[in-house]
């Protein structure tokens, strides 16, 4: 710039212009009429001639003038680089005089450079100091810049939104836990986290000094010093979203430091995470979109850089963990949990697309859209690991009591809590049935009128249904091999009862009715009725046999034998206080039906006893007659407390 020393083929391009010059003027003496084309193009050769004249005779005049003003404004620049305080702490009049300066400055070293100066010129020097003032005014402004923005942040406070979260909700959450614990029907439950749909803009600085930045920017812009202001605030704002990242408690982990942490500690973490990622989305980024917007917006499409540069990281970090969930083992437990992750990417994808709209934001877009691939996928796995954990939980030993099985309490709980999630497993394990060698569910009826409320539109079970029933079958199938580990078939049958009805009685009363409908209560329901008469039979049909007249006749005469008959009834004595010790060992956890068996276990036994006892009341006196019929009724009210007692030890006779 400036630099206008003739060079030999300007010299050559002189001459040329002289021979043109003479050439016109000899053309002008021998043509008097000259057409509309030839006069303007005259005239406006006139012109600029006669600007190059006035240029070179004010030249002198106008460099001196130049250099006076510059140097006016040098002193108020450089009196502040002196100084050292903040220009905009310093009130409105002294950031208009530095303004006005920075403005002079900028004129004057446009003017200097249209004066197509030579290196060797004195003058050349004065541009050269025109140069390092406005650079200097540059440097000044970059760093009031970045005063502004960090001494006017705003406290991010999420505990003042509407869908805070505490760390109780945090530590004390579901934790979905191995087979062998009861306490997992106590311990089901889902976090109920609102799911805020609309953006909610917080001031992340002091609105009233964007208007200040938004000046500072254009200006330095103008002067093409705009890189510098990206650099500042990307690194003004990358700390503050770390910031927030750090005030929501979300720590940076690597891949390898998820994949080590204790179960307890993850859960945690996931829970903490799906809350972030809706504040941080929807409340952080979408205000961080709008302060870049603010301050940078009328550079145009380059401002979205501003907002994707700082926010990028801060982004990837909460996606890694993510990844990382979703490369990890594939236990059942974790299922919930990486659905909840699933979820809420999922819900915060059309927000994570809009505010990553450009190609400046494409790769958050892409590695979120991966993401949220990668856990779905871990969804589906999870889910048919689950089924498979159920079919090869293998027993060597039979379970206390007959009881309800940890196992069934466990898997049928679990997919209780799975209907919380019925659209999204619906959606993930569709067309996924061909994966699962065990999805053929023997327990499958013909379509009913109840079976329509878990179709789907095109007349299909839905696919959480066809899995869920596929769950119930395989479960039945690994309690039929357990129950088969007990040596009394009786205790065979009330297992099978005990954990059926169970079964049965889990997804009347809950939202699975709508997914394995009425057919399927009911064919459950029959199923443990069959196995209470089962139980039955074995228990008391060799009991009760004892108390018929069969075998107690004199030999060849239809008299009943005393010695028979007493020893009958001391058999069946030892038999009741024989099943009374062990069967009160047993086990009916649910109410109504262990007082539902007794009463039928009852109207059996005790009225067979009482009209064996009163048949026979002439031949039996009081000392043959250990226990009254009201006695054994009484006792049969320990059965199946899972307390064993001794009718030896009783003190109730």
């Amino acid at each position: 710039m400036g630099d206008c020393e003739p060079t030999a083929p300007e010299l050559d391009g002189e001459e040329h212009l002289i021979a043109a010059a003479k050439y016109i003027v000899k053309a002008l003496g021998s043509n008097k009429n000259l057409t509309d084309d030839a006069r303007k193009t005259l005239a406006e050769l006139g012109t600029q001639l006669s600007n190059m004249t006035v240029l070179n005779e004010n030249k002198g005049d106008g460099i001196s003038e130049i250099k006076d003003r510059l140097n006016a404004v040098e002193e108020k620049i450089m009196n502040w680089e002196e100084d050292r305080s903040m220009i905009w702490d310093s009130g409105p009049e002294e950031v208009s005089e530095y303004l006005n300066a920075v403005g002079e400055a900028q004129k004057l070293t446009e003017r200097l450079e249209n004066l197509c100066l030579n290196k060797d010129d004195d003058e050349y020097k004065l541009l050269q100091r025109a140069h390092d003032v406005l650079q200097k005014a540059m440097e000044r402004l970059e760093e009031e810049f970045r005063h502004i923005l960090m001494e006017n942040r705003q406290p991010f406070e999420p505990e003042h939104m509407s869908f805070r979260y505490t760390e109780e909700d945090v530590v004390d959450g579901v934790s979905i836990i191995s087979f062998g614990d009861e306490s997992i029907e106590e311990s089901l439950h889902r976090d109920s986290v609102s799911r805020a749909s609309e953006e909610y803009i917080i001031d992340l600085i002091n609105p009233e000094v964007i208007p200040e930045l938004r000046g500072i920017v254009n200006l330095m812009s103008n002067l093409n010093y705009e890189q510098e202001c990206y650099q500042v605030y990307t690194s003004v704002r990358k700390d503050a979203l770390d910031e927030c990242l750090f005030i929501l408690e979300m720590e940076k982990l690597s891949i390898e430091d998820v994949l080590r942490m204790e179960w307890a500690n993850l859960n945690s973490k996931i829970k903490r995470w799906v809350r972030t990622m809706k504040i941080f989305v929807r409340v952080y980024l979408a205000s961080e979109k709008w302060l870049s917007d603010q301050i940078f917006g009328e550079l145009g499409s380059d401002n979205q850089v501003c907002f994707v540069e700082p926010s990028k990281a801060a982004m990837l970090q909460l996606l890694n963990f993510g990844e990382a969930m979703s490369i990890g083992p594939h236990q059942p437990e974790k299922l919930p949990r990486i659905l909840d992750m699933y979820e809420v990417l999922a819900d915060l994808l059309p927000d994570i697309d809009a505010l990553f709209s450009d190609e400046a934001g494409s790769s958050v877009r892409i590695e979120c859209h991966d993401v949220l691939r990668r856990l779905g996928n871990t969804v589906r796995a999870t889910f048919l690991e689950f089924k498979n954990a159920i079919a090869s939980n293998a027993s060597t030993n039979p379970f206390a009591g007959g009881g309800i099985h940890h196992l069934t309490r466990y898997v049928m709980n679990y997919i209780k809590f799975l209907t919380d999630y019925s659209e999204t497993l619906n959606l993930l394990l569709k067309d996924h049935d061909a994966e699962d060698p065990n999805s053929l569910s023997p327990d499958m009826s013909p379509i009913t009128e109840e079976e329509n409320k878990r179709r789907n539109s095109s007349g299909r079970i839905s696919p959480m249904a066809h899995h869920f029933q596929s769950i119930a079958s395989i479960l039945q199938s690994s309690l039929d091999d357990k129950s088969k580990l007990y040596k009394e078939t009786s205790l065979q049958h009330f297992f099978l009862m005990n954990n059926i009805h169970y079964m049965a009685q889990k997804v009347k009363g809950s939202e699975l009715r709508h997914i394995f409908a009425d057919e399927w209560i009911r064919k459950q329901n029959w199923k443990f009725q069959q196995h209470a008469m089962s139980y039955e039979r074995a228990s008391w049909s060799s009991i009760l046999s004892l108390l018929k007249d069969d075998g107690i006749q004199n030999p060849g005469s239809n008299s009943i034998s005393r010695a028979l008959l007493k020893e009958r009834v001391r058999s069946f004595y030892l038999a009741f206080e024989e099943i009374y010790k062990t069967q009160t060992a047993w086990v009916i956890p649910d109410i109504q039906l262990r007082e539902d068996l007794r009463i039928s276990t009852s109207l059996k036994v005790i009225q067979a006893y009482r009209t064996f006892v009163g048949r026979h009341a002439n031949h039996l006196s009081d000392k043959h007659i250990k226990y009254s019929a009201d006695d054994l009724e009484s006792y049969l009210l320990d059965f199946f407390e899972g307390s064993p007692k001794s009718l030896q030890n009783s003190s109730r006779r």
